[in-house]
C-alpha cells in the first residue's frame, strides 16, 4: 500500500512540473517527495504512541528537506510541495488529496490554544508561495490560495483568495481541474485580480499614455524649432 502511495506521488511530481525529465529524477531530485516518505514513517510512529520517535523522525526529515511537517498532520494523496523550502504544516492540520503547495506555505495557528488549531485544507486545493494559513479554519475543495496571502478566514469551495488580509476574487473553478489546466503560484489568471491591484494597474497604464503624449509634443517642439532656425 506504501508503495502504491508513492508511486502515484512520484506520477503526480512528473505530470505537474515540466522540468522532471524522469519518474526516477523525481524520486531521488524532490524533497517535496522525501518529505512526503518520512511523514508517511513519522505520522505511523506517531499513531503508534512512538511519539518522541515520530517527532525525531519528522526533526530529520526538516533538516534533509527544509520542509516541517508535524507528525500527527494528516496528509492526503497525490501531495505535491514545488520547491518545498520553507513550508511548514502544524500538528492538527488536515491535507486532502490531489494538493499543490508551493515554497514557504505555513498551515499553522492564529492564537495559542489547545483542540484544533490548524487549517483544514480540502481536495485539489493550490497554494501559492509564501501563503499563510492560520487558525482552524476551512479551506473548501477546489479553492486557490494566491501567492503571499495570509488567510484567517475559512474559504468556500470553487473560490480564490488573494491578498492581506485575504480576500474572496469573484471567480469560480470547474470542479474538473483536467478542464482548467493548471495555474502556477495559485494566483487568478483571467483578470479578476485583487480591486486595488486592479486600480493601480490602470493608473500606470495612464501614466504611461500621458508620458508618451508628452514625449511626442517635445518631439514636435524640438522639430519646429530646428525648422525656424533652418530658415
Amino acid at each position: 500500500m506504501a508503495f502504491m502511495f508513492l508511486r502515484e506521488t512520484v506520477k503526480t511530481y512528473r505530470e505537474r512540473d515540466p522540468a522532471a525529465r524522469s519518474l526516477l529524477e523525481v524520486l531521488l531530485c524532490y524533497p517535496g517527495v522525501h518529505a512526503v516518505m518520512w511523514h508517511g514513517l513519522s505520522h505511523w510512529l506517531w499513531e503508534h504512541e512512538l511519539r518522541l520517535l515520530g517527532r525525531f523522525s519528522s526533526h530529520i526529515a526538516r533538516w534533509l528537506t527544509g520542509i516541517e511537517i508535524h507528525p500527527a498532520a494528516r496528509i492526503g494523496r497525490r501531495f505535491v510541495i514545488d520547491h518545498g523550502m520553507g513550508v511548514v504544516i502544524g500538528e492538527t492540520a488536515e491535507v486532502g488529496n490531489d494538493c499543490y503547495f508551493y515554497h514557504q506555505v505555513t498551515l499553522g495557528v492564529a492564537r495559542t490554544m489547545g483542540g484544533k488549531r490548524h487549517p483544514t485544507v480540502g481536495n485539489n486545493v493550490i497554494i501559492g508561495a509564501g501563503a499563510k494559513v492560520l487558525g482552524p479554519i476551512t479551506v473548501g475543495d477546489n479553492a486557490r490560495i494566491g501567492a503571499n496571502a495570509v488567510v484567517v478566514d475559512s474559504v468556500p469551495n470553487d473560490t480564490t483568495v488573494v491578498g492581506i488580509p485575504a480576500r474572496m476574487v469573484d471567480r469560480k473553478l470547474p470542479r474538473d481541474r483536467k478542464t482548467m489546466g493548471f495555474d502556477p503560484y495559485g494566483i487568478p489568471c483571467d483578470g479578476d485580480l485583487d480591486p486595488l491591484l486592479h486600480d493601480l494597474d490602470q493608473m500606470h497604464c495612464e501614466l504611461a499614455d500621458l508620458e508618451e503624449r508628452v514625449a511626442r509634443l517635445a518631439e514636435a517642439q524640438i522639430q519646429q524649432r530646428r525648422a525656424a532656425v533652418a530658415e
